[in-house]
């Protein structure tokens, strides 16, 4: 069934910002239980990875399940949406995401609008951002190909395993500002955030190119004498 573009936009906003819930509401709800580092971490994966799954499952048949301007970038490369189709995704997402912040807030009794204070930069944050994004695109691109059916299960559990084995797994420039408007243990400093976004669309760029490498028959030619 082909929804039109308002629908799928709603879509995206929604599913970006209950995404952006999970993390920051995640991370909220463990931080106020525990002050247990790892104990957090395992919260926000494990809530992450849950909730990806079901909004992909329930909201994926509507837009296509992007709810990641990286995941729309990959798409508009493989020529999967639209240029102007991806522009709106992604102003939806980014729009969705710090609706969800705010909520986020709202829910635990936190200022509404507050600036991200934890540092997060660095070659080395940088460069786990770009390769977790890297990761979460190949898996989708792949499981596309070859598993379509089983896409939503890949991408839970990828996004469980990096949260905690990756020294940043944010992976996704629309929550990556969201969390520009929180000072949780979610959040990022806004000036921090262009290097993120910049390394997490290095990230999906590189991945469109090895899936596509990875993909495309060998054509093998021979010489008849």
């Amino acid at each position: 069934m082909d929804h039109s573009l308002s629908k799928r936009l709603v879509a995206e906003a929604f599913g970006t910002g209950l995404l952006a819930v999970s993390a920051v509401g995640s991370a909220a709800m463990a931080g106020a239980m525990t002050d247990v580092p790892a104990l957090v971490l395992l919260c926000v994966a494990i809530s992450c990875s849950a909730a990806l799954y079901l909004i992909l499952e329930l909201l994926g048949p509507i837009s296509g399940g992007h709810l990641n301007p990286a995941v729309s970038l990959a798409m508009l490369l493989q020529g999967r949406i639209l240029r102007n189709e991806a522009a709106a995704y992604v102003s939806m997402q980014t729009v969705g995401g710090v609706l969800g912040v705010f909520f986020v807030h709202v829910t635990f009794g936190l200022p509404l609008l507050s600036v991200g204070v934890h540092v997060r930069t660095g070659f080395p944050v940088w460069i786990a951002e770009a390769a977790s994004t890297f990761g979460l695109i190949l898996t989708i691109l792949l499981g596309l190909r070859f598993r379509p059916n089983s896409v939503s299960a890949f991408v839970g559990v990828y996004v469980l395993s990096v949260t905690l084995f990756a020294s940043s797994s944010f992976a996704n420039p629309a929550t990556t500002i969201a969390r520009a408007f929180t000072d949780s243990l979610a959040g990022i400093r806004p000036v921090d955030v262009l290097p993120f976004v910049v390394s997490q669309s290095l990230g999906s760029l590189l991945a469109v190119g090895f899936a596509r490498w990875l993909t495309t028959a060998s054509v093998v030619t021979s010489e008849r004498r």
